[in-house]
C-alpha cells in the first residue's frame, strides 16, 4: 500500500502538506497542489475516506429522513420511490453516501442528534407534519445553523429550504377539467390536514368550486378525509356510493385513493368512467394501467428530490443560499373522467 510519506517524498513536500491537499484544509499554492496530485496519481495513492472525513469534519453523508409507516411498503410507493431516487442520483453524482433513516409519526423528532453526532453533513426530510413539536425541532436546526431541506412539504411563516410543487395549481386545473366535461357535483377526498400538500389541494379545490359559484357550505358539504392509502380510498367508496344521486365526480388527492375508489365502486357495481368520473392526483405508473386508465395531476418527484440534494449539497460547500423552490405540476387526461353521468 502507497502510503503519505511515499508521496510526499516524490512531490518534495511535507506529509502535513499532503494531508491538506487531500483534504481541502488551508490555503495552498496551486503549483504544490499539482505537484502532489501528480504524485498520487503516479504512485497510485488513494486517502483514507475515513480519516477525510474526521479532518474536514464531514461525514460524507447525506441523511434522508423518512416516515416509519406499519404496514407500509414504504419504498415501492411512487411518491417516496421516485423522490428518493431522485436524491440517490444526485448524491452519487456529487461524491457522497446517502444515510436513511426513519422515525415514528408519533415519536418526538431527534433530528437534530444526528447533526450533533456528526453522522450526517445534510438533511433531507420527507414526511414532515405541521405540528408544534416540529416545528419546534427545525427551528432548532435552523438557529444552530445546520442544513436541512423539506421536500413536498413548506411551513407557512417559515424560512425553511424547501422544494417543493404546486399543488394549488394542480389541484386546481384538474377540478376545472372536471367541470369543463359537464360535472358539477365535484367531491373531494383529501389526506391528512396536517401536510401542507393536503392544505394546498383543498385550496386548489375550494377555488375551483368557489369559481362556479359554490359556497363555503356547499364545498364542506362535499369534502371528505383518508389518509392517502388505498385502503382509506377503497373504504370511502361506500359512503360516497350512498350520495351517487348527488355526486357526479371525485377528485381523489393522491392516486392511492382514487385507486382504491375505482375498485370499490366496481364491487358495488358502479364504473369510473361510464357512471362517475375520478380523478387523481400524482400520475403513478399505476394511474397508466388501471382499468380505465386514471386521469391525474402529475408532479416531478424524481425532480424534486435531484435538486433538493443538488442545493443542499451546494450549501454545505458555501455555494449556495437558503432557497424554497416550486415546481410546476400537469394534467394528465386518461378515460376516468371521459363520461358524463
Amino acid at each position: 500500500m502507497v502510503t503519505r510519506k511515499e508521496v510526499a517524498e516524490l512531490a518534495g513536500v511535507s506529509e502535513a502538506t499532503v494531508s491538506r491537499v487531500f483534504n481541502g484544509v488551508g490555503p495552498m499554492k496551486a503549483q504544490t497542489k499539482l505537484r502532489v496530485q501528480e504524485a498520487a496519481k503516479t504512485l497510485n495513492y488513494h486517502p483514507n475516506a475515513i480519516a477525510q472525513s474526521f479532518a474536514r469534519r464531514k461525514s460524507g453523508n447525506l441523511g434522508v429522513i423518512l416516515p416509519f409507516l406499519p404496514k407500509v411498503h414504504l419504498f415501492s410507493t411512487y411518491y417516496f420511490s421516485e423522490v428518493l431516487s431522485g436524491i440517490g442520483a444526485k448524491v452519487k453524482d456529487k461524491g457522497y453516501d446517502l444515510l436513511l433513516t426513519f422515525r415514528s409519526l408519533d415519536e418526538e423528532s431527534d433530528y437534530i442528534e444526528r447533526f450533533r453526532s456528526q453522522k450526517v453533513d445534510a438533511c433531507i426530510i420527507l414526511g414532515a407534519s405541521d405540528t408544534p413539536q416540529e416545528r419546534e425541532q427545525l427551528k432548532t436546526l435552523e438557529s444552530e445553523g445546520h442544513h436541512f431541506c423539506l421536500v413536498n412539504q413548506h411551513f407557512t411563516g417559515e424560512s425553511f429550504n424547501e422544494v417543493d410543487a404546486d399543488h394549488i395549481g394542480g389541484s386546481y386545473r384538474a377540478v376545472k377539467h372536471l367541470m369543463d366535461k359537464g360535472h358539477k357535483q365535484i367531491a373531494f377526498l383529501n389526506g391528512s390536514s396536517q401536510f401542507s400538500n393536503s392544505a394546498d389541494r383543498y385550496e386548489g379545490y375550494r377555488r375551483a368550486m368557489g369559481e362556479a359559484g359554490k359556497n363555503a357550505e356547499a364545498v364542506r358539504n362535499l369534502y371528505y378525509e383518508g389518509n392517502y392509502s388505498r385502503t382509506s380510498g377503497y373504504r370511502m367508496a361506500a359512503v360516497l356510493y350512498e350520495r351517487r344521486h348527488e355526486i357526479d365526480a371525485i377528485f381523489a388527492a393522491n392516486d392511492r385513493m382514487a385507486i382504491g375508489l375505482m375498485q370499490g365502486f366496481r364491487e358495488l357495481g358502479w364504473e369510473a368512467g361510464r357512471d362517475v368520473a375520478i380523478v387523481g392526483y400524482d400520475d403513478s405508473d399505476a394511474a397508466r394501467v388501471t382499468d380505465p386508465p386514471l386521469t391525474s395531476v402529475s408532479v416531478p418527484f424524481y425532480d424534486m428530490g435531484s435538486l433538493a440534494a443538488e442545493r443542499l449539497l451546494a450549501q454545505v460547500n458555501g455555494e449556495q443560499g437558503s432557497f424554497q423552490v416550486k415546481l410546476d405540476t400537469e394534467l394528465v387526461v386518461r378515460q376516468s373522467c371521459s363520461k358524463i353521468t
